[in-house]
């Protein structure tokens, strides 16, 4: 195949469909769509793929004018952005979590930006999202969304996407079933520090003198820190079971 004949209008509108799954793959994923990734980066990832798996897109199937190219343009879109709420809903579950535990802890003030998000959230929240962008690493979750994207370009033909019923129906439960998870997390935590809020009250009925201030809350923080500490792995390998039950769906879903 001469170079000439890439340059047919089907070669050229497939290249745009496929840069603008990817594009959209890299602004709403859990790992591509981090902050301190640069957006002329995040660009160039997208092109880079696009040219990487150009060979393997199967013929366009869409006809080539204006107005059903923009459809298709507007498709992928959706699609990738479909792909990066399903995930980003069950990668928030550890977010939620550490939102309960720092206000159990009394770090509810101690906010800081979230480089994942770009939105200001609680430190023990920013401190667990960054230790489960390295347990995604980890297992190799961004591998996991590439070979998703290749095995998808048979399956679902450039701007062929539609949005299903079953997909709202899914970010209803998954929503819900977010704060259950981040609960259940959080509720060793929050079991402690409320029975040391029981026994802290009984010290200050029998001991007045009895300052919460000063010895009440280093002593929550202690074992806010300590529960933390033992329960940690316990928390990442709730996070991958949800993250692999979202992509588990992606496949029944797409």
């Amino acid at each position: 195949m001469s170079w000439v004949s890439l340059f047919t209008e089907s070669h050229v509108v497939g290249f745009i469909l496929l840069f603008s799954r990817f594009g959209a793959l890299f602004m709403a994923t859990p790992i591509f769509s981090h902050k301190a990734i640069p957006h002329t980066v995040k660009a160039a990832m997208a092109f880079f793929f696009t040219i990487v798996f150009y060979s393997s897109m199967p013929p366009l199937q869409i006809e080539i004018t204006i107005p059903s190219i923009i459809l298709a343009i507007l498709s992928e879109l959706f699609f990738g952005l479909a792909i990066g709420l399903v995930l980003q809903i069950s990668f928030n579950v550890i977010t939620f979590a550490g939102g309960l535990i720092s206000f159990m802890m009394g770090f509810s003030m101690a906010s800081a930006i979230d480089p994942q998000s770009g939105v200001s959230m609680p430190i023990i929240s920013q401190f667990l999202s960054l230790m489960a962008l390295m347990i995604l690493f980890s297992i190799d979750m961004h591998h996991w969304i590439l070979l998703y994207i290749n095995d998808s370009l048979s399956s679902i033909p450039l701007g062929g996407f539609l949005m299903q019923p079953k997909l709202f129906d899914y970010i209803i439960y998954a929503s819900s079933k977010m704060f259950v998870v981040g609960f259940m997390i959080a509720f060793p935590i929050i079991a402690l520090t409320w029975l040391s809020d029981v026994i802290f009250g009984m010290l200050m009925k029998t001991m007045p003198q009895f300052n919460l201030l000063v010895i009440g809350f280093p002593i929550k923080i202690m074992v806010g820190f300590v529960v933390l500490i033992a329960t940690f792995s316990a928390s990442m390998l709730i996070l991958k079971d949800e993250m692999l039950e979202a992509f588990n769906y992606l496949e029944m879903l797409f």
